[in-house]
């Protein structure tokens, strides 16, 4: 066991203009997923939706990743939901992160999955495949998504069961929060799909919007830009193939200084 490190040597060792937070507890779900708490700066403000980079000093160097903020503006503690890379420069590190390790953060938040790149709609569409449901973790817990959608529909597509067991999770959170619940009523609608094992919804989030499945699954009508908004987050062949079949539904990308019917992360970290 590594004896603890003493303050003065992290004083030496954490670069300038950076925070330096503590873990406050860490899950893991599966061989390659899990999802760390750490402690919140108290100047730190961003919104829901917004990624940070994150990191941790290996050797002398301090390596950072764009990570999705998954916990919703308004908590007092930062969440985040991980892949596990074993080779990977920052995650074969961060994956063995225990509470009472210290994160870096560098302290300027920016995404663009922000309900303020969204003109004004009915129902808000979240495409997200694996650990890209970090961002809509935020969005879905955030009293203001409610305010501004009649209907929120999150998709998260894995390749295997149990990796979905983080957005039943985030879910059943919200089900048994004291106000969320109640803002949030019937509101949400969770869509769950893997690609490789066999499970009531199965297949690609792109195929099912194709073949219309998702839309006779949820009981809606098919992507309509005067009333549909899109966020997506996930591999990049998933934010290519879904931006493609929202714009032959007519919806237009948006951004932060052009609001518009749907957005893309693409700086995302898995």
């Amino acid at each position: 066991m590594n004896a603890p490190a003493k303050t003065e040597d992290f004083a030496i060792k954490i670069p300038d203009g950076v925070y330096a937070e503590t873990v406050l507890s860490v899950e893991h779900y599966t061989d390659h997923l899990f999802r760390f708490r750490m402690t919140r700066p108290a100047g730190f403000r961003f919104r829901s939706g917004e990624f940070a980079m994150i990191g941790l000093m290996v050797g002398d160097k301090p390596i950072y990743r764009a990570y999705s903020i998954a916990s919703p503006a308004w908590d007092e503690e930062l969440e985040f939901f991980s892949i596990k890379v074993p080779d990977g420069p920052l995650t074969s590190h961060l994956q063995a992160i225990k509470p009472g390790d210290t994160v870096l953060m560098r302290k300027k938040p920016t995404g663009t999955l922000v309900l303020d790149a969204l003109t004004p709609g009915r129902r808000l569409y979240m495409f997200s495949t694996g650990t890209g449901i970090a961002p809509f973790a935020s969005l879905i817990r955030d009293p203001e998504t409610y305010e501004k959608f009649e209907e929120v529909i999150l998709t998260h597509t894995c390749r295997d069961v149990a990796e979905l067991k983080y957005g039943f999770d985030l879910v059943e959170e919200i089900r048994s929060h004291e106000f969320l619940n109640e803002i949030v009523g019937d509101k949400l609608k969770h869509y769950a799909t893997v690609t490789r094992e066999d499970y009531p919804f199965k297949g690609r989030i792109t195929t099912l919007i194709e073949n219309g499945k998702l839309f006779a699954d949820l009981g809606v009508p098919a992507l309509d830009p005067a009333i549909d908004r899109g966020m997506i987050c996930g591999s990049s062949a998933m934010l290519k193939d879904t931006k493609e079949l929202l714009e032959k539904a007519g919806l237009t990308e948006g951004a932060n200084n052009k609001p518009a019917e749907f957005v893309i992360e693409r700086a995302f970290v898995g």
